[in-house]
């Protein structure tokens, strides 16, 4: 084995790896060494600087909820963690998810669920949706949920960019290379081999490879159900005002939000097309997403689609929830994998949970024990209701 090692070695440094990284090295106060490797050091293509960056809690699961709650938190006391200029442009303008007359249970439902975990979340009909959202045409809805606190988005670049370098003023080191090999000896992971033929020995070893998961988890022969999807993001502009658009869910999962001066927008990918380039879909916004933005908000018919941008986020093809937490068998290998579009979001809850495994050997700020890897094992899926 290489005489080169560390004591955790983190596959993945975006959003995920490095919350990771930072509180290891911050609220846990981690003594050991902690590297991060990372294919992508500009993040070009990861996952985290691609997407729609934004922040809700309107989930059906508890746990998803409370994870995005602690997000908010972390979000909020930013300027006492990372000094008084940080800042990641955090737009705490909510989210609005409609229903027409199909949904409207499911979403009486989750808001129950919602409410219950303290979420800022009110139930609007018909006629409270047309007298908030002027701009919006409510003849076919039935029902919406809005976020009225504790929702939003942000930019995902500062919020890394934060992560990243205080994990590395605390010692943590950042490796350009790209995982091919994890050497196993019997129930332990004892190191991993980059592309460029170096071998580094780890005490404890973190999957947060975003799309890539699935992959690194097969070095070790374990199946993970985490592959690519391609997620399409336009940005459009509109010459109307919209006044106080949130980040508004048509009930066809076609989504748009505001961001500056213009908007961004896209739908839920389709459940079986494994991602396998960054090529935009164009025909997508023509098809569908534009038609149902001019139907849902009247003055968006005469958009103009400005640029777009094709992202991959990792799809848990079993329940599209997160897997986190230590393999039953090879307890030095932690999953932090299949977030399934809501990665970003839940990072500062992963990365804390992920933390006090490797410090405490079990979950003390949150119980996210119902997303471990068993169920993975089991076929046994968790379902949420509110995949975006």
């Amino acid at each position: 084995m290489s005489s080169e090692g560390y004591d955790v070695v983190i596959v993945g440094g975006a959003a995920v790896g490095s919350a990771v990284a930072y509180f290891l090295t911050h609220d846990l106060g981690f003594a050991g060494s902690v590297a991060v490797i990372e294919r992508d050091p500009a993040y070009t293509k990861a996952a985290t600087t691609l997407s729609a960056a934004s922040i809700r809690q309107q989930f059906s699961t508890p746990e998803n909820i409370r994870m995005s709650a602690f997000g908010v938190a972390f979000f909020r006391d930013l300027k006492n963690r990372f000094g008084t200029e940080a800042d990641i442009g955090f737009r705490e303008r909510g989210y609005l998810l409609l229903a027409s007359e199909t949904g409207e249970e499911t979403l009486v439902a989750n808001h129950a669920v919602q409410k219950a975990e303290g979420a800022d979340i009110v139930l609007m009909d018909a006629q409270a949706l047309a007298d908030n959202f002027r701009w919006l045409k409510t003849s076919d809805l039935s029902l919406g949920a809005f976020g009225r606190t504790g929702e939003g988005w942000f930019d995902a670049h500062s919020l890394l960019g934060l992560l990243r370098n205080a994990a590395r003023a605390k010692g943590a080191t950042y490796i350009h290379g790209e995982v091919t090999g994890l050497a196993r000896e019997g129930a332990c992971i004892t190191g991993v081999t980059l592309a460029d033929g170096r071998r580094i020995a780890c005490g404890m070893l973190v999957n947060a490879a975003g799309p890539q998961a699935g992959d690194v988890a097969a070095l070790a022969d374990i199946s993970l159900p985490v592959e690519p999807r391609k997620r399409c993001v336009f940005v459009v502009s509109c010459r109307a005002a919209l006044p106080g658009m949130p980040l508004m869910v048509d009930p066809t999962g076609v989504w748009v939000r505001p961001e500056g001066e213009v908007y961004i927008c896209g739908v839920s990918p389709p459940e079986d097309a494994r991602a396998t380039d960054f090529e935009v879909d164009y025909s997508l916004f023509e098809d569908v997403v534009w038609p149902m933005l001019a139907h849902r908000v009247p003055a968006m018919e005469a958009l103009k689609l400005q640029r777009a941008w094709a992202g991959h986020y990792d799809y848990n093809t079993l329940d599209q929830n997160a897997v986190i937490g230590r393999h039953p068998e090879i307890a030095n290998f932690i999953f932090a994998n299949g977030f399934s579009g809501h990665g970003l979001q839940q990072s500062p809850a992963t990365g804390r949970a992920v933390a006090e495994l490797i410090v405490h050997g079990r979950f003390v700020s949150l119980d996210l024990s119902l997303f471990g890897y068993e169920r993975v094992a089991a076929g046994r899926p968790v379902k949420e209701l509110n995949v975006i």
